[in-house]
């Protein structure tokens, strides 16, 4: 009788499978939006890395000025990526 009564209780409700649904949904957004977010950030390093080399070999003379802007560009890229990242994870925690 014990046993039976266990598994009544464990069967799931109506707001049980709602909760389960918003879960699964809130899990799904956040790997998208973390997904987006280091796709955007790798394509974007790739660029700036790319182009700063491309005009380090035009005008060697230049090299410092180019790679300091460059790396500035670089870490606010990071900035927003890290922001995003965790923009993600705590919509998925919230939901």
């Amino acid at each position: 009788m014990f046993l039976l009564n266990l598994v009544q209780d464990a069967a799931p409700t109506g707001a049980d499978m709602v909760a389960a649904a918003k879960n699964t949904y809130a899990l799904f957004g956040a790997a998208i939006g973390i997904g987006l977010a280091i796709i955007g950030a790798g394509l974007g390093l790739g660029r700036i890395g790319g182009q700063a080399a491309e005009a380090i070999a035009r005008q060697p003379e230049a090299a410092g000025e180019i790679r300091g802007a460059a790396l500035l560009i670089a870490v606010l890229l990071e900035g927003a990526t890290i922001i995003a990242l965790v923009f993600a994870l705590l919509f998925k925690l919230i939901a």
